[in-house]
């Protein structure tokens, strides 16, 4: 599962922004059966390889998707040193009028991009995918040195990242 920021904006290279994705997919892990099997935050997008317990993942995705949404945007509110404050509250908002879902603002696009994982070739192509997305985009050198992702959990063989993973 992918879903990206409208516009692709780049909000997550603040932390508070990163902590807000980590700290509400730890909640999904906690309180709703959210169960991670990989997953990568990018500057303006996330890449989740995950299942549920007892509920529809795609309703954890929905409520993780509308809480994130309205504290990233009280952060950016709120954040006095954010230098970059108006012009991306006015693409949110701008996307957020154009949605009848939504109220004020949309920070998430709408398409979820899932992928069924149909064999085990499959899930290690996708998993490689995930983990070398900040490779790619020159951040480390190397997966497991990226911190918001789990590929140093992957790389070690047991927790040692931000986010507990049910290895597949």
């Amino acid at each position: 599962m992918t879903f990206a920021v409208v516009e692709w904006v780049d909000v997550f290279t603040r932390k508070e922004y990163r902590d807000i994705v980590v700290d509400s997919l730890g909640h999904c892990q906690n309180k709703k059966g959210l169960l991670l099997h990989a997953w990568c935050l990018m500057s303006n997008h996330v890449h989740l390889i995950l299942s549920a317990k007892n509920h529809d993942s795609s309703d954890i995705l929905r409520d993780f998707k509308k809480y994130t949404s309205k504290q990233i945007i009280a952060a950016i509110e709120n954040n006095k040193q954010e230098s970059r404050k108006d012009w991306m509250l006015k693409i949110f908002r701008e996307h957020g009028e154009k949605n009848s879902r939504n109220t004020n603002y949309q920070t998430w696009r709408q398409d979820n991009r899932p992928k069924e994982l149909y064999s085990s070739a499959f899930i290690v192509q996708k998993i490689n995918y995930i983990h070398n997305n900040p490779v790619e985009a020159g951040i480390v050198e190397r997966p497991e040195h990226y911190l918001y992702c789990s590929a140093r959990d992957y790389h070690y063989g047991e927790r040692v990242g931000m986010l507990p993973v049910v290895f597949l």
